[in-house]
Formats: structure tokens, sequence, C-alpha cells
């Protein structure tokens, strides 16, 4: 059943975002990784975090199969599970950001609607599309966990690229093509656009 607002009231507290964003020398944001399946985004996600880390910058990196273990193990996998999916998703990199840290979300999120939605919840700059670009036959090719094989047999459905619709972004931020650039090249391609943007600092 759901909550009634009428009874909820937001508390504001002493110290805001940007107070914990400047303690950490950096600009909160969300850093949205969208792609088909073995395009490279938990793989540049994690990357671009080590970097991060390395630049002493305050981060946390929250991938789709992890998140699908805990927070989201109760939601399958038709078209409004995924929409659930990414909306709760969306709360929670809104509430590490306020807490002023750089959120790196990796999740296939394939439709438009949804990651608008993400957007909309955070301030103008904050949310940061990266789209992985990467074509289909070379993540099909690659097939880490022989999810594609598993699709084409019918043996599992609803699978994005396959039987469920991806919407690639109209204009992100960043467009990253692992089939061209090696995971290096991916990950200081994110971190100059940061530094351009001034997210980090030197």
């Amino acid at each position: 059943m759901a909550q009634d607002d009428r009874n909820t009231v937001w508390h504001a507290h002493n110290i805001d975002k940007f107070s914990r964003a400047a303690q950490k020398r950096q600009t909160p944001s969300i850093l949205w990784f969208t792609g088909l399946s073995a395009s490279g985004k938990s793989t540049i996600a994690n990357a671009v975090e080590q970097k991060l880390y390395e630049l002493k910058h305050h981060t946390y990196l929250l991938d789709g199969d992890n998140v699908r273990h805990g927070l989201n193990k109760d939601l399958g996998f038709s078209d409004a599970a995924r929409v659930e999916n990414i909306r709760r998703i969306g709360e929670t990199a809104k509430l590490f950001a306020d807490a002023g840290l750089i959120v790196l979300s990796a999740f296939i999120s394939p439709f438009r609607a949804d990651r608008q939605m993400v957007r909309d919840l955070v301030e103008d700059g904050e949310f940061i599309e990266i789209y992985m670009s990467t074509p289909l036959s070379v993540c099909e090719k690659r097939d880490p966990k022989g999810l594609y094989k598993k699709a084409r047999s019918g043996e599992i459905t609803n699978f994005t690229g396959i039987d469920s619709t991806y919407e690639p972004p109209e204009s992100p931020e960043i467009i990253v093509n692992t089939a061209e650039c090696d995971i290096a090249a991916c990950a200081d391609q994110v971190i100059a656009y940061l530094k351009q943007h001034h997210i980090i600092h030197e």
C-alpha cells in the first residue's frame, strides 16, 4: 500500500550537499553508463573509479548485477520491472550525490524516458550520460556470461538487443566505443570530460 505523502515532511539538515562536496574537493555528479550487455559499462566504470580513487576523489559504483543481488532482488526483467529497477537506482544515486560523492552507475537502462527520469531527479549538469556505443555484433561476440547465446536459443526472454528494445541516447554527454578504444583510453576519455567541466579539480 502506498504511503500517504501528506503525512511525510522533508527534514532539512545543517550540512548540505555542497558542503559535503566542498570538503571532498569535487562536484557531486552521477556518471550514468548505459549500453547493451557486454558493451563495457561495468569494465569502464570500474576503470574510471580506479582513476578517480588514485586522484583522491570520493566515489561509489552502482552496478546492475550487484544491485539485483540486494536492493532489487525482487525485480524481474519485464518492461515494468526494468522501469522500477532504474527508478530505485536513480533515487539511490541521488542520495549518494547528496552525500557529495561522484556516483558511477553501470546499467543497461534501455529506455530513454527512464534515463531522463533520473536526470530530472538532480540539478542541471549533475547527470552525465555515458553511452557505450559498442555495436551489438561486438557485444554478442564477447558474450562473457553466455546470455546472448541463451537469448538466441530462447532460453531467456526479454533480453535487451535481441527481443527487447534498447533506445540509444540522443544527446549523451560522452560516447565511448570499446570496440575502437582500449580500457585505459576509454577511462581517460571520461576523466578528461570531468576535468574539462570542473567536476574534478587538479
